[in-house]
Formats: C-alpha cells, structure tokens, sequence
C-alpha cells in the first residue's frame, strides 16, 4: 500500500521510522521547509533513505500538487501536522488520510489539546488516530487510545512518556487496519464536542488567589512552554517544574514562604507551590533557587 507521510518534527520522524522497520511502502515524505538553515528530522530521514520529499506549505501550489499526485498515494498519514491543508490533498490517497491528535476526541479539539486537559485538571486523556475533513479535528474515528493523567505530570511528561510512543503504535497499527480493510470510521459524537484555543503567554498568567490545586494545574499545563506568567518587583518571570506541597493557610497568595536549594515555597489558598525552574524576561530557564539568590528573593516577598 503505498503510503505518504505529511508531518514533522521527532514525531513525525518517529513514525517514518517506525514504517520503514515494518515493511510500510512509503512512497514520498512532506515536512514544512526549513527553518534557519535547520533541517526537519522528518525531512533528513526521509533524504537518507532515498525518499522524495515536498513543501507541505507549498501543496497549495499547482505544481507541487501535481508532484504529490505522481506518487499515486493510497493511504496519506498526518503525523504533526501544523498547516492547514487544501482538501484536495486528503482526498487524494485512493484509500483516504489518517491523521493523529492528541486527545480523546471530540473533546479538546485544536492545537493545544494537551495543554488544555492538564490545565482543566482532567485524570484521563488520550490519542485519537482520525479521518480528517474541512472542518477542524471532526473527522470520523479510526481508533482511540487512552491514557491516566498523573496528579504531577506536565504537558512534556503526558506527551513524550505516554502520547509520543502510544500514537507512533497507533499510526502503524492503523495503518494495518486499513490495509485489511477492517479500519472503522466511527461518527464523533458533536453533543460531546469541546474546542480551546491555541494556548498562549495571555492564557498562562497566574492568578495567585486563585486554589493551589488551579494555579498548579496551570503551572504543569504550561511546562515545557510558554511556561505560567507571573512578576517579581516588575520583572515577568515564566514558572515550569513546579510541585505543589500541603499545606496552606500561612501567607498573603503570592507571598514567599521560604527559599532554599530546593527553589522557591509560594503561599496559596490551600497549598504551598515549590517553583524548582523559571525564566527571567529575556533571559534563559535556570533553577528557582539560584534565580533567587541573584534576584535577592526573600521571605515575605511579594509574586504577581
């Protein structure tokens, strides 16, 4: 069956990969065009084993279309794909496109799914391996995945220890489903249906009034990026690994309650956030701890 992959990054190269150690017929390979001299992962193996690569952003171009179209696909796999593509192009493979998300859809439907499900402190997500349409992540269901959500797992942990490997099994397992001819296309059910937005600085900003368990939820949502905003003396500064500690009830909400080598203890309405890692503006992530040694942060200081 041959198959084209339009992805990008470690994902998407993961997944070629995978295809090429099982036996998948991969026929061609699209990424976005390089970035700052950088070569896509994606794009390098797929040079390196002697495949033809294309633009995803120059799909949309007659010409490049067309030699999309040379390659007769049957099956096309969406493994990170972060451009909006012409629905000529998915209707292209003879046999349909497949596509993965990170999420239990219908629920989380965007780019930022997983952000969003540790920031509304879901303990179950997943990854939903679709068939995409004109509208966005609406596609009928292939197959689903599920996944617990840890009380301390970030964003980075949930996807590069759970959802990484697990859609990288699912895109090949797929893949052979419908090669058999027995790959379902299960309607989503829309009373069912959630979409946020793409997650940004103005999302992440640190409300220190708000329940320890909120600001945490947050804190772990946005780690590894854009990281949970709040100030010192007028300096942003970005929160990422974090832990949330009992306790509660001692300090105004912002208010620092210790700093040691360990970071940095934040007061909240019922709990105690330990900041282990931040970044000052324009500066790069350090360790809480010696960010507050140079800053001069001290007990009874002031965050927000």
């Amino acid at each position: 069956m041959r198959t084209v992959i339009i992805g990008q990054a470690a994902f998407g190269d993961a997944v070629l990969k995978r295809f090429l150690e099982q036996g998948i017929e991969v026929v061609g390979v699209s990424t976005p065009p390089d970035r700052g001299g950088r070569e896509d992962p994606l794009k390098s193996t797929a040079l390196a084993n002697g495949l033809p690569w294309l633009s995803t952003r120059d799909l949309r171009q007659d010409e490049t279309y067309q030699q999309f179209q040379a390659w007769q696909p049957e099956l096309g796999v969406m493994a990170f794909v972060t451009d909006i593509l012409p629905e000529k192009v998915l209707e292209e493979p003879s046999l349909g496109t497949i596509q993965y998300h990170p999420s239990l859809l219908p629920k989380h439907r965007g780019a930022s799914a997983i952000n969003w499900t540790v920031i509304q402190g879901e303990t179950k997500t997943g990854l939903t391996i679709f068939w995409p349409d004109r509208g966005l992540d609406t596609g009928p269901v292939l197959l689903q995945k599920e996944v617990e959500v840890g009380p301390d797992d970030t964003v980075g942990s949930l996807y590069f220890n759970h959802l990484f490997p697990l859609g990288v099994d699912a895109l090949a397992e797929s893949v052979a489903l419908v090669q058999q001819g027995q790959a379902p296309r299960l309607v989503q059910d829309e009373s069912q249906a959630t979409y946020e937005p793409i997650f940004k600085d103005e999302h992440a900003n640190i409300d220190w009034s708000q329940d320890a368990q909120t600001v945490y939820n947050l804190v772990r949502g946005s780690t590894p990026a854009p990281g949970a905003n709040t100030a010192y003396q007028g300096t942003s500064l970005q929160l990422f690994e974090s832990k949330l500690l009992p306790g509660g009830g001692a300090g105004r909400p912002g208010e620092v309650l210790a700093v040691d080598d360990s970071g940095i203890q934040v007061a909240l309405p019922g709990g105690v956030l330990l900041v282990e890692r931040l970044r000052a503006a324009e500066g790069g992530k350090v360790a809480a701890a010696e960010y507050a040694r140079e800053a001069g942060i001290k007990v009874g200081d002031q965050l927000g």
